[in-house]
């Protein structure tokens, strides 16, 4: 071989090399094929079944001519076609039909749309709420997708919702305590079938869902033992924020243990399950539809998956769930589940007593220790009285407010305190400014003879922080303020707006709009701020801490207004009315509870009495954190 055979071969080998390196599937391709693989049995049986229907027409072809023509046709795309049926689905090859037949089911709660192909719940209507938009609410609809998949003894690969279901059901309604069981049944012949029964109230959200196996075990594969359960809902958009529903649309799941878990609702994700699963949720912003074991469904081959368009209006998120239904292979047996479908409402969800409540985020520990015991119940009571929600959420801002009363009162008498001892503290500041161990030791002392602790101000202040909290968590959770009214805001729970910018414009990390309670919040916590700082900082207004508290007096309320902007405005209006109050609060206990002569007067006496040799705790703090820095306390002489 001379060399420039050599070179051109190499040059080949190059351009072959780089050729295949350009043309190498992308990252969104790869991903493409892998959704394709669910699938790839149905795709492979089909290939079969077109080669099996090219073999006929062949065979067809070279037949001899009969005189009817038509007939000769007819008949030959019959045989093909159930030798299609025949190869892919077996023992279900009557069943496999182009198209089923809708029934619906009408009850007090929903409306429900059954689809005979695949025997499945195709779309369901909440019949007491409405969009933003004011159309009928639509939980979801015939772009999602429900099935089980199981293998047969002959090596076939079954998918329910390619499959025609038997059943007798016709269009009902339903109202009341009444029930109606509707039943759909897969045939298999010889008197086998796999049957999905639905026990359906008139007046209930949940309804009760079974997957009934009578002689299958003649059919199923029961090496595997389990059949797999995969649903897959597009949430249709449903508020008036699509911003807001893509940051909680999201898959909850609660394990054998009762532990509850979730994706992240700010980002697609995909998550195999530990262990068990006693139910999944995929759960809206203020709706779900749940699904719940009577015991547990197993975890092999279980997975939850959440999947954004961000180029859809019409959808919120793809949420997936693969779930694992352990067959055991008797004559007889049955999967009990149950089917939730209907609003995110923590009373309602509570009194199932399955978990499903804690879909909805109160806040952790202490916080949703509040909303669930103190809050709810406050604000279920006044709602008993049918007023607009704006009016019970400021009876419920003044109710907590009194209840926090005594607590103001002790900050703002720890303030007094030390506006009292301000002309000491800055003699005190200004004498050892060179010398900060014995200013410190000259404020210990200080606090001492005149018995005034500096951070009593500080714990009330902390005592109310769950509150607060709490009440950030509750109301962008509550869908009794859903679609609610009020002034200005036609949807308290969602953002207020009383000037939209034009379409395609949007400051950033503001927003496309203003909302008026959001900037009466901010000017309110602006003013708030400064009443505080000057009551509980007029001791020490010239040193560091003061000059960031002013810092914070202007920086605090720009910074509420570009986080609340987009938030729920009954929040914002909360936290407007909580501001104001507090202010009142501030300015009466100043004019009519606290006495600064009588504090004076009080301290000095505690000056000339004999200070007691047990040190306070307070006072044992400051010296050890003295110690810690490397200054001695002063020795007694």
């Amino acid at each position: 071989m001379d060399k420039n055979t050599l070179v051109g071969l190499l040059l080949i080998g190059a351009i072959f090399i780089g050729f295949s390196y350009l043309n190498a599937p992308s990252e969104a391709e790869i991903e493409a094929a892998k959704k394709r693989q669910d699938s790839i049995a149905f795709v492979q049986n089909q290939k079969a079944a077109e080669e099996i229907k090219q073999e006929v027409e062949q065979t067809n072809s070279e037949e001899v001519k009969i005189e009817s023509p038509v007939y000769t046709e007819l008949t030959g795309n019959d045989s093909i076609l159930s030798i299609e049926k025949d190869k892919i689905y077996g023992a279900f090859a009557s069943s496999a039909q182009k198209e089923g037949k809708h029934i619906v089911v009408e009850t007090d709660k929903f409306r429900l749309t059954f689809n005979t192909l695949g025997g499945k719940i195709e779309k369901v209507e909440l019949l007491d709420y409405l969009t933003y938009e004011g159309k009928q609410l639509v939980l979801f609809d015939s772009t999602s997708q429900f099935n089980l998949n199981f293998f047969t003894k002959d090596s076939k690969n079954i998918y329910t919702d390619e499959l025609v279901f038997d059943t007798d059901a016709q269009d009902i309604k339903i109202t009341g305590s009444d029930s109606k069981s509707i039943s759909f049944k897969l045939n298999a012949g010889a008197g086998r079938y796999l049957e999905y029964n639905y026990q359906i109230k008139g007046d209930d959200y949940q309804l009760k869902f079974d997957v009934n196996l009578v002689g299958m075990n003649q059919v199923l594969d029961n090496r595997t033992g389990e059949m797999y359960l995969n649903w897959s809902v597009n949430a249709p958009n449903q508020e008036k924020s699509l911003k807001s529903q893509h940051e909680v649309t999201t898959i909850f799941y609660m394990y054998k243990g009762d532990e509850v878990d979730d994706l992240t609702a700010t980002s697609d994700e995909k998550e195999e399950y530990e262990a068990s699963i006693k139910w999944v949720s995929l759960k809206q912003q203020f709706f779900n539809s749940a699904i719940i074991a009577d015991d547990f469904f197993s975890k092999s081959r279980a997975f939850a998956q959440t999947e954004t368009d961000e180029t859809s209006s019409d959808y919120v998120k793809r949420m997936t769930t693969a779930l694992t239904i352990p067959v055991v292979g008797t004559e007889i047996e049955s999967f009990g589940m149950s089917l939730y479908l209907g609003p995110n409402d923590y009373d309602l969800l509570t009194t199932y007593e399955n978990g499903l409540h804690d879909i909805i985020n109160l806040g952790w520990g202490i916080f949703g220790w509040v909303n669930k015991y103190a809050v709810i119940p406050v604000f279920d009571f006044l709602d008993g009285f049918d007023m607009n929600y704006g009016i019970i959420i400021l009876i419920l801002t003044i109710l907590l407010k009194l209840v926090l009363s005594p607590i103001t009162y002790k900050t703002y008498l720890s303030g007094a305190k030390m506006r009292v001892l301000k002309p000491e503290i800055n003699e005190l500041n200004e004498k050892y400014k060179d010398d900060a161990m014995k200013k410190q030791q000259a404020m210990m002392s200080l606090y001492k003879q005149t018995g005034v602790n500096p951070l009593s101000g500080c714990i009330p202040m902390l005592i109310q922080m769950p509150i607060l909290i709490a009440m950030f968590r509750f109301f962008p959770a509550s869908i009794q303020l859903r679609q609610e009214s009020f002034l200005w805001a036609d949807d308290l729970s969602s953002y207020d707006s009383i000037f939209n910018f034009p379409e395609g414009f949007s400051i950033p990390f503001y927003g496309d709009h203003v909302s008026l309670f959001t900037i009466l919040m901010a000017i309110s916590l602006a003013f708030y701020t400064k009443m505080n700082s000057s009551m509980t900082m007029g001791a020490a207004s010239e040193g560091p801490m003061a000059q960031q508290m002013k810092i914070m007096t202007y920086l605090m309320p720009v910074m509420m207004l570009f986080f609340f902007n987009s938030y729920s405005a009954g929040l914002s209006y909360y936290y407007f009315l909580a501001n104001v109050i507090s202010m009142g609060q501030t300015l009466l206990i100043r004019k009519m509870f606290i006495n600064e002569d009588a504090i004076r007067a009080k301290i000095e006496t505690n000056k000339k009495r004999p200070q007691a040799k047990k040190k306070s705790g307070f006072q044992k703090r400051l010296e050890e954190m003295a110690k810690q820095k490397g200054y001695q306390a002063p020795k007694k002489k």
